[in-house]
Order: C-alpha cells, then structure tokens, then sequence
C-alpha cells in the first residue's frame, strides 16, 4: 500500500472555541495516539485532506504525517475515525493512529465481489453479511479489498471466513467461521417479501382492533353514566 504525505501542524490549546477558528481557517482539529506515546494534538488543511483521501484507493490509506512545529518529524499513521457533520456531512475531527511500519496492525478492509453468481441467473439473491473483514498484516500489505469471487456460488451456496485465501502475510483472525455472504433463493426471498406484508396486515388489524375496543368502552362509560 502506498504511504501518503499528509501535513499537520501542532495545536497548542484544545476547545469548541479554537476548533471553530479553525474550521473557519479551512483547518480541521485532529489529534494522534498510539504506540504508547503521549496524545498530539494537531491541525490540517482541508484541502491537503481531501487530496490525500482522493489518492486512497481504499477505505483505509497508509499516512506518512509530517509535523511541523518549528522542526519537523514524521509518523506514519491511519485514520481511526472520521467525524463528521450529520446533516452537513462537514469533517469536524479526525483521529489518526500512529503505527510501527514493521508490526502487524489490525484493520478492516471492505469486500467485494467478482463474477456473476450462477445462482443470481437462476433467480436467486446475493447476500452480503461482511461488508468487511479485520484482517491482520503489515502496513505496508494492506490489501485494498478482500475480493470473492461468486461465479460458481448456486443457489443456497455461502461463503465463510475459512474459504477466504490471502498472502501468506495477510490472516484473518476469527474464533468463528462466521458466512461472509450467500445467494438465497427465490422462494425466500418472496416469502420474506409475503412475511413483512403479512405483518403489516397483522398490526393494521391489531391496531384496528384495538380501536375498536376503546370506542365500546367509551360507549359503555357514557351509558352508565346516563344511568
């Protein structure tokens, strides 16, 4: 995986009150953490953010962070956690992770599919339960994707963790060989489609019902009343 160059600089105070300056400077709030060294705070440009997120071929990019402060240093680094706006979709803080470029990392890296499923031409459904998989390895080997190739899947065929092949370097540590994905038939599916149909029927009638009940007893309560 290529490592991309990021410029940070260092904050020396932390706050609502500076974290809006920057943003309004086109900067935003960031800190490091990780191989048991003291949290740094830091600021990035937007603009050099989203050059690098664009250079990313992946979820995940690999960061060489250079830091200036007067001097400067280098750590090599991930984004563990983007934080953004809910409605804006605005990046308001980012966590980076600093890392060992020669110690194996857990990450999750996103799956994907290869092929045209013989199953999915017979009218079957292709299920995906991992949209992605932690995977354990070296920085530098991360993998852009763990791909499955489904061409040969049939109807009622899955796939699980232990038929996944990866570079020796490259494992998936999992106690459970949990499915990653299936193709499921056309008769569930349409009775899954039946079910959810049947069961908003179901609560119509209830809450129906339930009316119904509330409006006998409003009846009963006034005409015992006029009793």
């Amino acid at each position: 995986m290529e490592i991309i160059e990021l410029k940070a600089n260092i904050r020396t105070s932390a706050g609502n009150n500076q974290a809006r300056a920057l943003r309004r400077n086109k900067q935003i709030p960031a800190i490091l953490y990780g191989q048991s060294k003291e949290n740094v705070l830091l600021s990035v440009y937007l603009n050099d953010l989203e050059q690098a997120l664009k250079k990313g071929k992946s979820g995940q990019i690999l960061l060489n962070l250079v830091i200036q402060n007067g001097e400067i240093s280098n750590r090599t680094a991930i984004i563990k956690e983007l934080q953004t706006h809910p409605l804006e979709n605005n990046v308001l803080h980012i966590d980076f992770y600093e890392i060992d470029i020669n110690r194996k990392i857990k990450i999750k890296v996103p799956v994907i599919t290869k092929g045209k499923s013989k199953g999915v031409e017979l009218g079957g459904m292709l299920q995906i339960i991992r949209h992605e998989l932690e995977i354990l390895c070296l920085p530098s080997e991360i993998p852009e994707s763990v791909e499955i190739d489904i061409t040969d899947l049939d109807v009622g065929d899955s796939v699980h963790v232990e038929n996944i092949v990866l570079k020796d370097n490259v494992e998936i540590q999992a106690d459970v060989n949990f499915t990653i994905l299936t193709i499921v038939s056309p008769k569930a599916v349409e009775e899954e489609v039946v079910e959810e149909g049947e069961e908003e029927v179901e609560g119509a009638e209830e809450g129906a019902e339930e009316g119904d009940a509330k409006e006998s007893a409003k009846k009963d309560e006034a005409s015992e009343s006029k009793g």
